[in-house]
């Protein structure tokens, strides 16, 4: 398995490897931002890439949010992109290090970035991570995908298995509302920290 590291993903966003990023925000997490009425909760997007989440939340109000990720490139372009949004919740750093906690963390392609060995230590990270009633929310590839690259898919049932011990499963269903390419090939999760 190649090194998943800091040069790994510096060297894709530099060479413009990047077809995980769609360019916009995708429609399920713009569905279920929309329906958030207090803009004032505190907000992580880890491995967070180009952030086109960030910069719609931000474009919509919400000012109480981290941007995390473990290369400085995707934070240099938001700083580009958003001249606005505030540096220092630009964070450069690796997820499984933050100590912060927040109300609500955004998933949108980090954990199928990750080496599957660490999903376990994702899931009890993310659970630190999350003020009581804090809510992990996003989406998980529902499909095979790859065994020796990102992105890594897997399935509902192996899921359970991390994030059960952690969280009580609000929304865990088949997205109806996904990108074309990936109609029919994810999960939209509500989770809430046990």
């Amino acid at each position: 398995m190649i090194e998943l590291d800091k040069d790994f993903w510096t060297k894709r966003y530099r060479e413009n490897e990047t077809g995980w990023d769609v360019g916009e925000i995708t429609q399920p997490l713009k569905d279920y931002f929309d329906q958030l009425k207090n803009k004032d909760i505190s907000i992580l997007i880890p491995g967070a890439g180009n952030a086109h989440e960030a910069e719609y939340l931000f474009n919509n109000g919400f000012t109480n949010m981290v941007v995390l990720d473990i290369s400085e490139e995707p934070l240099l372009n938001i700083q580009k992109r958003i001249p606005a949004f505030p540096k220092q919740h630009l964070v450069l750093g690796d997820f499984f290090e933050q100590a912060a906690t927040y109300d609500l963390v955004v998933e949108q392609t980090f954990f199928c970035a990750l080496n599957p060995s660490l999903r376990k230590a994702y899931a009890k990270k993310m659970h630190e991570s999350l003020n009581a009633n804090g809510k992990l929310v996003g989406l998980l590839f529902n499909d095979v995908l790859n065994a020796d690259k990102p992105p890594f898919g897997g399935n509902k049932e192996e899921y359970v298995s991390y994030f059960e011990p952690y969280f009580t499963f609000k929304v865990f269903d088949t997205c109806y509302n996904s990108i074309k390419p990936r109609a029919g090939r994810e999960l939209f999760v509500i989770f809430e920290k046990k």
